[in-house]
C-alpha cells in the first residue's frame, strides 16, 4: 500500500506513517489528512520515500517538521578490485559482530543496540546469504564487516550494501573503502550490475568514501516528526 500506519508504539513516536515511493494511486494531501484524523494525538513520525517538492510541502502543511534525510546511492558494477581479505559469516560470529556493530553504531537510531534475537531473525529471512556477509579480521579480531542483500524484485536488480562498519578502534586507517569494495565484488559475483546503499545525508566521512568509489545519489527518503497535539 502507498501509505501505511504502524502503532500505537512505545517510545518516542506513538505512530509511524510511511508513504511509498510509488504513490500514483494516492491523493497524498487528503489521504495523509484522513490517516492523521484516525489517530489519537500522540507524537508521529512520517517517512516519505523518494521525496519531492510537492510531497515535502504537503508534509509541512500537515504540521510535520523535517529532521532526517536518508540518501539512496547507486553505482555501476563491477567496481574497482580490492585485495582486502574477507570471509563469509557464520553463526559463531554473532556475538563478536554484535559487539563491533553496537560500538560502531552507538549513535544510530535503528542500527545501534542490535540484539542476538534481531540477528537471528534476519538470518531466518529468505534473502539472507551468509557468504554475502563479508567479515575482515586482523588476527583473530573482527575489525570490519560488509553485510550485503540482493533485491532481484527490482528493475534493475539491486545489490545492496545493507550494513557496513569498521570497528571504532580501527577508524582512520583507510579500511572503509576496501571493505565496501569487498561487498561490491561479492555482489558482482552474483551477476548484479547495480550496487546500492543507504546513508545518512549528514555522514560526511561515509559520503566522501562512497563518492570516491563512484556512488551517486539516486533519491532521498525524508523523515518528519510531529509532536503530540
Amino acid at each position: 500500500m502507498p501509505l501505511t500506519v504502524e502503532g500505537p508504539n512505545d517510545g518516542e513516536f506513538r505512530w509511524v506513517l510511511v508513504i511509498d515511493e510509488d504513490r500514483s494511486d494516492l491523493d497524498l494531501r487528503s489521504d495523509l489528512d484522513s490517516a492523521l484524523e484516525s489517530l489519537d494525538r500522540g507524537a508521529a513520525q512520517l517517512w516519505i520515500k523518494s521525496v519531492d517538492v510537492s510531497a515535502d510541502d504537503i508534509a509541512l502543511d500537515a504540521g510535520f517538521e523535517r529532521y532526517r534525510d536518508l540518501w539512496q546511492l547507486r553505482c555501476p558494477l563491477p567496481n574497482a578490485p580490492t585485495d582486502l581479505a574477507t570471509r563469509g559469516f557464520t553463526a559463531d560470529d554473532i556475538d563478536e559482530f554484535i559487539d563491533v556493530n553496537n560500538r560502531a553504531f552507538s549513535w544510530h537510531p535503528e542500527q545501534g543496540g542490535l540484539t542476538r534475537s534481531a540477528v537471528e531473525k534476519a538470518m531466518a529471512e529468505p534473502w539472507f546469504d551468509a557468504d554475502g556477509f563479508r567479515l575482515h579480521h586482523e588476527g583473530d579480531k573482527l575489525v570490519g564487516f560488509c553485510w550485503t542483500k540482493v533485491h532481484r524484485d527490482h528493475d534493475p536488480a539491486l545489490g545492496e550494501i545493507y550494513v557496513i562498519a569498521i570497528d571504532p578502534t580501527h577508524h582512520g586507517l583507510g579500511l572503509g573503502k576496501p571493505m565496501t569494495l569487498a561487498g561490491l565484488d561479492w555482489l558482482t559475483g552474483q551477476g548484479l550490475t547495480t550496487g546500492m546503499l543507504y546513508v545518512e545525508s549528514d555522514n560526511g566521512p561515509a559520503n566522501a568514501t562512497y563518492a570516491a568509489i563512484g556512488f551517486s545519489r539516486h533519491h532521498t527518503d525524508r523523515a518528519y516528526r510531529r509532536d503530540a497535539q
